[in-house]
């Protein structure tokens, strides 16, 4: 008979521990949180110290009687969730549910799913770490006072549906305080000389910047000057007049470092700027890659470290392994002395390793054949920055030749690299390409050998216009790298941040940019109003340190809720007042006439996103709904496809409902406006349309025909144009299902018709 009975959270972690245990261990798994509070009722005693009321989750029943009678068979419990809060709330519930069994429950932990972390673990097993459960306990009963306490408030101001999120609501209010940036934005003009040169012994040109004149700098605009193409072509032609000459020549060698291996936040921000993955998916097969995979010769084996983490240190034995690689493979030059130990960045918790491959020797072309795609790219992009951190500095060779030309100095600046060193396998993606263009074109400028005094040949001398611009929109990478920079959320929090502020419409992207709906504007601007703490960048951050030190044991957590929820209910008394006044602030005059009484109509904002309403309400009750090609928000995209009405480019805008659609590129004259095809004709007999992304009145995304009204047919399933290969329909349809009390997502592909049964995960 088995002697210990094993649980862990995960099916497909359990099955990769149940290789490792053998037979002499029973491994189950709980499926995720088996307790929480209740869904219709706040589940929160205000009157005994914020006592939580726990409950079965639905669909849980069957698993707890599972685990309780295989409990009965054995000797002793292991408990071995996820080593983080969320993982120690886990195994607290299910101690609290297997402790009738009468047997020793024991808490294991462990960084990674190999053979010999599992079996120290069970040699050296613990106890529940009560000061992290009342961690987790803390911010699910102070979400929840939050959550259930604000929806509803939302519901009677804006529509029913919404909800207000503690740590979601500061992300919504930083993309919206963006984008309020970026509407207020002013270009300002200014202009630039470059001149093209070459030494009068070599044919070898180079560009060099127009840096000063005289001792102002070399932007044209700083001078008082009117700033037009007239008075930069004068500036040009009077610099042409005068000899160039070399003043002064730089050399000097330059390192850079290689950056740590990943933590959460730079693996999301990586992935997000390098595999284009969303946050969601980036921590969905990095799951995979910890629980497990299928490797032949070895069975299931965990392949990364735990991806939930805040520290960089790394295992002496990993260094060594990574060291071993290095030293074979590229050779001494590119090995340090020693190994490199980075520093944890203020606040860490310091609670996991960094996140690295289990065994460094194991390459990303060693495991190929046994990956899907996404995850062959993330362990690829995991192992190369792992061993990168463990390789010399790249060295460059930088050079600035200073050039004067009467009153002008023209700088010329460009770098060489001299030893590759770490670069040999990773560089380290860039937020925002455009913006760190001049550096990366500055590394590859070779510059001529010339000594100060040489004079030079000016071959073109180019007067350029520039707009300043202004801050870009966040994408998910840099959004994560703010929240993080903020001290807004924690590393398990991430993705489901990105996640939940997109699927409750409040945020929208659009090429890869976040940018708030109507809607979003909406609820952050009443939030502001009604409960400007709660929103505050620094009052979370705050709180987030308090969760920190309720984890640490120094406080008890219900006294952090004593703290926080007497200003709280005050502001849920005046909150209703505050945010109609902040409603009726946001009214905007507009030029249209009502067609019923000839009053100006005003834009107002409404449960769907603004409308226009009669200025005389309520004598005139006349309303007309702004449609989604009168309100584009960003920037269009253009495409090959012409209107079918007036002849015109197509092209795709996004709504401030967040959906994308075709639009004329005629409009206003035109409004033709239809979604973008998915490459999907429509199934509907006698159709003629496409299917494309719509979005419904609460913003929710689904699917259908372009020729709605005539033809109906829609799925909330995303359609995949790929022919079911069991009975040839021409697509397929994705189902995405999240586990009850998990953060893990099973998506699969099926058959769109009924009558085929073909599935696939």
């Amino acid at each position: 008979m088995p002697k210990s009975l094993v649980i862990v959270e995960s099916p497909a972690k359990a099955k990769t521990i149940e290789k490792i245990l053998g037979k002499d261990y029973i491994v189950e798994s709980s499926v995720g949180h088996i307790r929480d509070l209740p869904k219709k009722e706040l589940g929160v005693d205000l009157e005994n110290a914020f006592a939580p009321k726990y409950v079965l989750i639905r669909g849980k029943g069957k698993v707890v009687k599972l685990l309780q009678s295989e409990a009965r068979k054995v000797d002793n419990i292991y408990l071995a969730a996820d080593p983080d809060r969320e993982g120690e709330a886990i195994c607290w519930h299910l101690a609290e549910e297997l402790k009738r069994a009468k047997k020793p429950i024991y808490r294991i932990t462990y960084n990674e799913i190999t053979k010999n972390a599992i079996l120290e673990a069970i040699k050296d097993p613990g106890e529940i770490d009560m000061a992290l459960v009342d961690a987790q306990q803390a911010r699910r009963v102070l979400d929840r006072l939050v959550g259930y306490q604000i929806s509803p408030i939302l519901w009677r101001s804006v529509k029913p549906g919404l909800s207000a999120g503690r740590v979601q609501s500061v992300a919504v209010r930083l993309i919206c305080e963006r984008e309020a940036e970026i509407e207020a934005f002013k270009p300002e003009e200014y202009w630039t000389l470059t001149a093209t040169l070459t030494p009068t012994e070599l044919e070898h040109s180079f560009p060099a910047k127009l840096h000063k004149i005289g001792t102002k700098k070399g932007e044209i605009n700083n001078y008082g000057f009117r700033i037009d193409e007239a008075r930069a072509n004068e500036l040009a032609a009077d610099a042409k007049r005068h000899t160039y000459l070399v003043e002064k020549v730089q050399k000097r060698e330059r390192k850079q470092n290689p950056v740590p291996p990943f933590i959460t936040s730079t693996l999301q921000q990586e992935a997000s700027r390098k595999l284009r993955f969303v946050a969601k998916r980036t921590m969905l097969v990095a799951q995979q890659l910890y629980e497990g995979l299928e490797i032949h010769g070895e069975g299931s084996i965990g392949l990364i470290t735990y991806m939930r983490t805040d520290s960089t240190r790394v295992a002496q034995e990993a260094l060594q392994a990574a060291r071993t690689y290095i030293e074979t493979t590229y050779g001494g030059e590119y090995l340090p002395n020693r190994a490199v130990n980075y520093r944890s960045k203020r606040g860490a918790q310091d609670a996991h390793e960094a996140i690295r491959p289990t065994v460094p020797l194991r390459t990303p072309a060693e495991l190929k054949p046994y990956l899907n795609d996404e995850q062959y790219r993330l362990y690829e992009l995991i192992w190369m920055r792992f061993i990168a951190s463990q390789m010399n500095p790249t060295i460059l060779d930088a050079t600035t030749i200073d050039v004067k030309a009467g009153p002008y100095l023209f700088r010329a600046t460009g770098s060489v690299v001299k030893f590759d060193g770490f670069r040999r396998i990773y560089m380290e993606g860039k937020d925002d390409p455009i913006a760190n263009s001049s550096e990366s074109e500055e590394e590859n400028v070779n510059l001529p050998i010339v000594k100060e005094g040489d004079a030079l040949d000016l071959r073109k001398l180019e007067p350029k216009q520039h707009f300043t611009q202004p801050p870009p929109r966040y994408n998910e990478a840099t959004l994560v790298k703010m929240l993080e920079a903020k001290e807004i959320g924690r590393p398990s929090t991430y993705a489901s941040i990105l996640s939940t502020i997109q699927d409750r419409g409040y945020v929208a992207k659009e090429r890869g940019r976040l940018l708030p709906t109507d809607v979003g504007r909406l609820v952050n601007e009443l939030l502001i109003h009604g409960f400007p703490t709660i929103v505050d960048v620094e009052f979370t951050a705050k709180m987030e340190d308090q969760l920190d030190t309720i984890a640490d044991g120094k406080v008890k957590w219900a006294e952090t809720l004593e703290q926080f929820y007497p200003p709280f209910q005050t502001a849920l008394q005046e909150a209703p007042d505050k945010m109609y006044e902040a409603r009726k602030a946001m009214e905007e005059q507009s030029d249209e006439k009502c067609e019923k009484c000839g009053s100006n109509m005003i834009v107002k904002w409404g449960r769907y996103g603004r409308f226009l309403g009669c200025a005389n309400y309520p004598e005139c009750q006349n309303i007309k709904r702004l449609t989604a090609a009168d309100t584009p928000t960003a920037e269009p995209e253009p495409t090959d496809t012409a209107c079918d009405k007036c002849g015109e480019p197509m092209v795709i805008r996004v709504s401030r409902a967040g959906a994308k659609f075709l639009s004329c590129s005629g409009y206003p004259k035109c409004k033709n406006a239809k979604p973008v095809p998915m490459g999907i004709d429509c199934p509907e007999a006698d159709c003629d349309g496409y299917l494309g992304e719509r979005r419904s009145r609460r913003g929710k995304v689904f699917y259908g025909c372009s020729n709605y009204p005539k033809c109906e047919f829609s799925t909330w399933d995303k359609p995949i144009p790929e022919p079911c290969p069991k009975c040839n329909t021409p697509f397929l349809v994705e189902k995405t299902r999240k586990l009850k009390g998990s953060e893990t997502v099973t998506v699969s592909l099926s058959c769109q018709s009924s009558d085929c049964d073909y599935t696939k995960e």
